[in-house]
């Protein structure tokens, strides 16, 4: 359990309950999987969008084209490099915790969202390990579309997300304790 992780987890639970363990996700930048076809995408998006604007600057367009062209070159350029500072400062900003009763994911950047999920309500759990000791436990499931976007920091998928404690340090031991509190065995 990490101290700060702890006490952002104490301050949104009943006083009387017991916080079994506490986490944060991985810190700084990350390259996930879906950057494989986000990279090059952005690269392509935000490359046109800039010749797109250099070539109505330099012909002398109208002043509608150049601000018509700002919006695309300002969303290329946060698909290329804001996309993984954005993500960084949310991970940076979340805290996950396990109670007896309950899992608690605390997050946001300007505004501090707490998702309460009711351990023993929990069907469908899963797993992933990558080989740096860090995983994911995902409650539920993915909408197909949304997945691919998910952990991309695009305005508005976050609503879709499906609740987990992403990149975490020994993802396996987090498991067998919700596990455990589903199955009526002590934790303590």
């Amino acid at each position: 359990m990490t101290a700060d992780a702890l006490t952002e987890i104490r301050r949104h639970i009943d006083p009387m309950e017991n916080v079994l363990w506490s986490g944060k996700p991985k810190q700084d930048i990350v390259f996930r999987g879906s950057d494989a076809f986000l990279i090059p995408f952005s690269l392509l998006w935000g490359g046109f969008a800039i010749f797109w604007m250099i070539g109505v600057i330099k012909s002398g367009a109208p002043l509608f084209f150049a601000l018509f062209g700002v919006p695309f070159v300002l969303i290329g350029i946060y698909m290329i490099v804001g996309r993984f500072f954005v993500e960084a400062k949310q991970r940076e900003k979340t805290y996950y915790g396990v109670t007896e009763d309950r899992v608690v994911i605390v997050s946001g950047i300007l505004q501090q969202k707490v998702k309460f999920l009711t351990i023993r309500n929990l069907s469908d759990i899963s797993i992933s390990e990558s080989s740096d000791g860090t995983g994911t436990i995902t409650f539920g499931n993915a909408m197909p579309f949304f997945s691919w976007f998910e952990n991309t920091s695009w305005p508005g998928t976050g609503q879709h997300a499906v609740p987990k404690f992403d990149m975490i340090d020994n993802p396996r031991q987090v498991y067998q304790i919700i596990r455990e509190i589903q199955h009526g065995k002590s934790t303590n």
